[in-house]
């Protein structure tokens, strides 16, 4: 694995989403913290949003989601944290189109996996984070910062299945109320 160090993107900085001023006002970041090519975010983005718990189907659906994903060459933003999501990233590792990962912890210094190198070195990957230097490692809270950040950043979203009164369905009611479309495979 290859360390790289992570650089500050500001709202100043010319490549900076406006989307994120724009849906969070004033609870927006004040800074993102990326490793990778910053052309990426760019272009259209599609958040994939999948929970640990969801029914067999919804994960067939979803791994089904991915492929075509990948052969469409959409730009995938996500976590990549929950096991279907994990699967999801090895399908679309099979690709050639961009990935947008955003840890759930801060990624100063981090080490690019091993699965994720060669298309890191082919520019495909941004990793790209709120945070600082802390937290390490992966809280409940910071993955809910994380996948509010996914959400604001995405043009279009899919999601695997909203579990009533869980983290995803909150993501939902923020999508909607940022008037993002949302596929669901529910």
């Amino acid at each position: 694995m290859s360390e790289f160090r992570a650089t500050a993107l500001r709202p100043s900085d010319e490549l900076w989403p406006q989307c994120l001023t724009e849906r969070f006002g004033k609870e927006a970041p004040s800074m993102l913290y990326v490793i990778g090519s910053l052309a990426l975010l760019a272009s259209r983005r599609i958040a994939l949003f999948c929970s640990v718990k969801t029914p067999g189907d919804a994960i067939l659906r979803t791994y089904d989601a991915a492929r075509h994903m990948r052969d469409a060459g959409v730009t995938v933003i996500s976590g990549f944290h929950s096991p279907i999501e994990k699967e999801c990233l090895r399908i679309l590792l099979r690709g050639k189109q961009p990935i947008i990962i955003c840890p759930a912890r801060a990624i100063e210094a981090m080490r690019i996996p091993t699965e994720c190198q060669a298309s890191f070195d082919a520019g495909r990957i941004l990793f790209l984070s709120p945070f600082t230097k802390k937290p390490t490692r992966v809280t409940k809270d910071s993955a809910f910062v994380r996948n509010k950040l996914v959400a604001a950043l995405a043009d279009e979203a899919y999601i695997a299945h909203i579990s009533p009164g869980g983290q995803t369905e909150r993501i939902a009611h923020m999508l909607k109320q940022w008037q993002v479309p949302v596929i669901s495979s529910s």
